[in-house]
């Protein structure tokens, strides 16, 4: 295979062929040319496929069909090129929440070869620098109402000379503005399956941002995962959910997935709520939907009151899902929920289980094309109905980039995505814990270093420990314990004001939701914090 990608970045910062995850083709559905575009396969080919005339994105103010669509990509790729010299390999910065302006970004940027690098939209300037340092990318496309922390961000880093604004149609400079000046017709850059599509940023326990790199191959070979086998979309399907683009439940679930399947998506104007998903669900005659447990459980009783009209798929992942979910949500709309676990260094979903092969407490079986293992700490295989951790292997697998910790999530060539499971007879897993420190919160993952490191910044606050502590509505929260310097009370009013402290730092749903001020924490000879023993207080 021949790589389009000229720049180097990625490709020289991949681990080592020895650290590389082996990767499982043996489906019929899993053989790849050589040569491979994930965006000419998913849209360019739309048309032959006799969806060219289908919508494909919608809101509450348009719809565009897949030519549609196809075209204005075409046009922002000759923007990028022509204008912006982007070259294949080149990583782009893409901020926004989940609209039809930051899924035609991504779409662009893939097709004209270059690395999609998509942040979250509550993200702040100290966390986007992060991702810029780690990323190199040139040249940033921000929605215009996002400008602002990214401006922040790139003060002291000239490495992003560029920074394009999006949904802003009448603004001069803008990416609508400039592509509105270009003919369509762009001829997708022919990358090499193994040519680099995205890089999508994780936190892990250490709160330093990993970047999970992934193919133009994986892409697609996701698409004959678990969209072909569990979820089963047709042309007929819309598709509502509220996992963010910048995450790759939301980059799979409401894009890559629905292009897959001939389907169409709906973004509204703005952030859901339990009530206006369900709203939604009726006035846009979505028949699947995607969010996390929590949603759920917050839309159950509107969905009840309301109706749901066409909906006929909940797909549920980014947290585990209580079984007092699952039923809450199938008392209320009859509905049998999807439940998935998936992983950004995986790209989505591995284990799964839907309709009649459902079983209660159970997250599934391994994906066809997975296979899914409970192992001990020596890599070996463990009696079923025994604890231990999951291992996986498959068409996709973790490629950090330029990261000591690959050895961690690698191993003999297959996946560890750091939880604990066990089995049974049948070959169904059941969700323990995370083996690691994250913390799961309404489908956010949470470091909690990075939390104690934003308290650590308070004038008041000496030593600090997070932890997640279980929640019936969230899964999971964010607690913090807090020992504070001499002539500080812990009291409402300091809770207040480091939660308010925490806010302003990092991304705003990272704050503690509980604070617990203690007078030392447990710690070990060597001075390591002990959260273990936070979490039996």
């Amino acid at each position: 295979m021949t790589s389009a990608q000229t720049d180097r970045f990625v490709h020289d910062r991949l681990p080592a062929p020895e650290a590389l995850p082996l990767l499982r083709f043996d489906r019929p559905e899993l053989q790849f040319p050589a040569q491979l575009n994930a965006v000419h396969e998913l849209l360019d080919r739309a048309a032959d496929k006799g969806w060219g005339e289908r919508p494909l994105l919608r809101s509450p103010r348009i719809t565009l069909s897949y030519a549609d669509v196809r075209d204005r990509v075409d046009r922002i790729c000759r923007v990028l090129v022509e204008d912006l010299r982007m070259v294949p390999g080149n990583r782009v910065l893409l901020r926004g929440g989940n609209s039809i302006g930051m899924a035609l970004a991504w779409l662009a940027v893939v097709k004209a070869g270059g690395v999609a690098v998509a942040t979250m939209p509550l993200l702040r300037a100290r966390e986007l620098g992060d991702i810029i340092d780690k990323a190199q990318p040139t040249l940033a496309l921000c929605d215009s109402k996002l400008l602002e922390e990214l401006e922040l961000a790139r003060q002291d880093r000239p490495v992003l000379q560029t920074v394009v604004p999006f949904n802003a149609p009448n603004e001069p400079g803008s990416l609508a503005v400039r592509s509105a000046q270009k003919e369509g017709d762009f001829e997708a850059c022919p990358t090499a399956a193994e040519d680099i599509a995205l890089m999508a940023f994780t936190s892990g326990t250490t709160g330093k941002p990993k970047a999970a790199v992934h193919t133009h191959r994986d892409v697609l070979a996701a698409c004959e995962a678990w969209p072909r086998h569990l979820l089963q979309a047709t042309p007929e399907d819309v598709v509502v959910g509220t996992p963010p683009l910048a995450f790759t439940f939301g980059l799979g679930g409401m894009l890559v997935f629905p292009m897959y399947a001939g389907a169409s998506v709906y973004f509204p104007e703005g952030p859901y709520t339990p009530e206006s998903l369900v709203r939604t669900i009726q006035e846009a005659g979505a028949t699947i939907c995607y969010t996390a447990p929590t949603f759920y459980r917050l839309a159950a009783p509107f969905a009840r009151d309301l109706g749901i009209g066409k909906l006929r798929a909940c797909v549920s992942a980014g947290e585990s899902l209580p079984d007092a979910t699952r039923q809450l949500w199938k008392q209320a709309t009859g509905i049998e929920m999807l439940d998935g676990i998936g992983a950004t260094e995986m790209f989505h979903i591995f284990i799964s289980s839907a309709g009649a092969e459902v079983r209660r407490g159970a997250i599934g079986k391994a994906v066809p094309g997975y296979s899914a293992k409970v192992v001990d700490d020596d890599g070996r295989e463990v009696p079923r109905g025994t604890v231990g951790k999951l291992a996986v292997i498959g068409p996709t697998g973790c490629k950090y980039l330029d990261d000591a910790r690959q050895s961690n999530y690698v191993k003999d060539g297959w996946n560890y995505p750091g939880d604990a499971f066990l089995q049974d007879d049948d070959g169904y897993f059941f969700y323990q814990a995370r083996a690691d420190d994250m913390i799961i919160t309404a489908g956010y993952n949470v470091g909690g270093p990075e939390v104690e490191d934003a308290l650590l910044k308070h004038p008041a606050v000496a030593e600090c420990g997070v932890i997640g502590k279980l929640d019936e509505e969230r899964g999971m929260i964010v607690k913090a314990y807090c020992v504070l310097r001499p002539g500080h009370a812990g009291d409402a009013a300091m809770i207040k004001a480091l939660q308010d402290h925490v806010k302003a730092s990092i991304a705003p749903f990272k704050y503690p939701r509980e604070i617990e001020f203690v007078t030392a924490l447990p710690r070990t000879e060597t001075g390591k914090l002990q959260r273990f023993k936070l979490r039996q207080l």
